[in-house]
């Protein structure tokens, strides 16, 4: 079975996965979530120094493991998101050069209008 690509999933715009994961993207790259993030690492550090019991620091470590993980899907995300759109604008362009060398560059060009704004569709 052939997954599809994240940008093809949905041909009607952005699917609600999409529009979640730019959210969460936002709020990753925040300093809300930076503090928030130094905060867990501290509770681990302290979980461990100040000797709590074993299931304190298991539940900071699992934590720790699930925003990594959710991070990491993220992160994934984006990059197929970013990769479809560079790919799409470089398919533009070649079009475009390839029909002004041919003498008739009309579609090619309207095609790479589109593909400049392509992030903001994906």
């Amino acid at each position: 079975m052939t997954v599809p690509h994240p940008a093809e999933r949905s041909r009607h715009g952005r699917g609600w996965f999409e529009k979640l994961a730019e959210a969460a993207s936002n709020l990753t790259s925040s300093p809300v979530f930076y503090c928030f993030c130094l905060l867990l690492v501290f509770a681990f550090i302290v979980a461990h120094a100040a000797g709590l019991e074993l299931t304190w620091q298991l539940l900071i470590g699992d934590i720790m493991t699930a925003v990594n993980l959710l991070l990491l899907a993220l992160l994934k995300n984006s990059e197929r998101r970013a990769e479809h759109a560079i790919q799409h604008k470089l398919d533009s362009i070649a079009a475009a050069l390839l029909e002004q060398r041919e003498g008739h560059s009309r579609q090619a060009h309207e095609e790479l209008r589109k593909a400049i704004g392509i992030e903001d569709e994906f």
